[in-house]
């Protein structure tokens, strides 16, 4: 039994599902879903290093982030709002709707695709920032009453993925609830004071959580933008994995407490900018340890982004299929990522000892829109081949090579075998790897293909000749046992 001490908490080891796992989808699905709009302004850690935190909120390509960003004078959000729905319709108009388009969502359709696309398991947002509960709780709104959905989501979307093999975790924006501090962000600065820190929201979102434990036993808790600094962490987390021991818990519960620097300028305000741009921006640096690590976690969380190379602890890195987590109908088939290039981001996060999250933004009704049910659909048929050389491996001794024609080559290994996956279809049949000696008696398999092939050692490079009947990939994964 773990103890409510930090101490007690952390020795907790991280389980081996989840290592093993790699990929899971997150899913942001909410009132904003109704709007369902944001502008096209691209990647997250590209516009903020490019044009500062201030354009990015006033330009948030986060359709999830609608409640915010239609409050910001001369954001696009608030233009489209105003000639869409007019002025005198508020977001919480959005609530009602949603759960009368929600009647639609067939949890099981969702399962299903998740499935092919060959994740272990999911995620899905409890509650966002705008405070809005996916489940029936009985830890009341104090300020907004009848703000959440009609249908217990959160407990459907359990069953169904359950059902099928897959694990659920759960997200909460316990940093963010506009229905308790509805400061309008404009900043990095803006968002870190926006925390609710009273008493009353701490024991809140506590009680949430405990409910979600105790309810549906969340094999991951995914918390967001921080958490109220008076909360007891540790307490939390000893009744977590005690009630679930193979649970895991995000790198978000960050308890700092801004809220004095909420009217100043001058130094200090900038410098809490500079600390979490810096964050956003470099996410191995000692800045985003320090902003991101909070006082105790399983995994780590790059947004947008990946690590240049294998580390110790775990990590997770999230993203939507497109620029943006909810629903964005301005999101064109360009803004999405290619299979190929999905593809090749799972097989490099998985050689660094990582997870790959990635998003689904539904529609108020329920539907995946067909493009990213396509990119799902393609990566599914890529390990449907290839699997063998994803879940459940390790990190090699080295996570990066190349091919002697200059493809990139990632490298992992399960058991006896070592995996060498080429990041695209080598020109011809003949392959090279420079710097990669394998045992004599070791023999050489293309996943997809039963039988060995012909292989030299030339020097320290590995030499093989492909089979002419290869199909198009987006990579190819070679497996050399012992």
């Amino acid at each position: 039994m773990y103890q409510p001490t930090l101490a007690s908490v952390k020795q907790h080891p991280v389980p081996a599902w989840f290592a093993d796992a790699k990929l899971g989808i997150f899913i942001h699905w909410g009132p904003y879903a109704v709007p369902g709009w944001a502008p096209r302004t691209g990647n997250l850690r590209e516009v903020i290093a490019r044009y500062g935190d201030a354009h990015w909120f006033t330009h948030n390509p986060y359709a999830e982030w609608y409640c915010q960003a239609m409050q910001i004078e001369g954001s696009p959000t608030r233009q489209y709002h105003l000639k869409t729905y007019g002025e005198h319709t508020p977001y919480t108009a959005f609530g009602p709707q949603f759960n009368a388009a929600a009647r639609a969502w067939e949890p099981s359709t969702w399962a299903n695709l998740f499935r092919r696309a060959g994740a272990r398991y999911v995620v899905m947002v409890a509650k966002h920032h705008d405070g809005f509960l996916m489940w029936p709780s009985a830890v009341q709104n104090p300020h907004k009453s009848g703000w959440h959905a009609a249908r217990d989501c959160v407990g459907e979307l359990a069953a169904a993925v359950r059902a099928r093999g897959m694990r659920l975790g759960l997200y909460y924006s316990g940093g963010l609830d506009f229905t308790f501090r509805n400061v309008v962000i404009r900043d990095f600065a803006d968002m870190m004071t926006a925390i609710p820190n009273d008493p009353a929201y701490a024991a809140y979102a506590d009680a949430h959580w405990r409910e979600l434990i105790e309810r549906y036993a969340p094999s991951v808790l995914w918390n967001d933008i921080g958490y109220p600094a008076s909360a007891n962490l540790p307490a939390l987390f000893a009744h977590y994995y005690n009630a679930v021991p193979e649970g895991v818990i995000n790198d978000r519960f960050t308890q700092i407490n801004l809220s004095g620097f909420r009217n100043l300028t001058g130094l200090p305000r900038k410098l809490i900018r500079w600390i979490i741009r810096r964050a956003m921006t470099h996410p191995q640096s000692l800045v985003a340890r320090l902003q991101t690590g909070g006082a105790h976690c399983d995994f780590r969380t790059p947004e947008y982004a990946t690590y240049p190379k294998a580390t110790a602890q775990k990590w997770e890195a999230t993203r939507g299929l497109g620029q943006s987590f909810g629903y964005n109908r301005n999101e064109q088939p360009e803004d999405l990522i290619s299979v190929k290039d999905l593809v090749h981001l799972l097989v490099d996060i998985v050689s660094k000892n990582g997870n790959l999250l990635l998003n689904v933004g539904p529609m108020a009704d329920g539907t995946i829109p067909p493009e990213q049910a396509a990119r799902l659909e393609g990566l599914g048929a890529w390990l449907k081949c290839n699997g063998e050389a994803i879940f459940g491996t390790r990190p090699w001794s080295r996570a990066e090579g190349q091919t002697g024609a200059g493809l990139p080559v990632r490298f992992t290994q399960k058991d006896n075998a070592l995996y060498a996956i080429i990041l695209g279809k080598p020109r011809t049949d003949h392959l090279e790897i420079p710097a990669l000696s394998v045992p004599e008696t070791a023999s050489v398999y293309v996943l997809g293909y039963n039988a060995p092939f012909a292989w030299q050692q030339r020097g320290s490079t590995l030499t093989l000749t492909l089979p002419r009947t290869l199909p198009d990939t987006p990579a190819v994964a070679l497996k050399i046992v012992p």
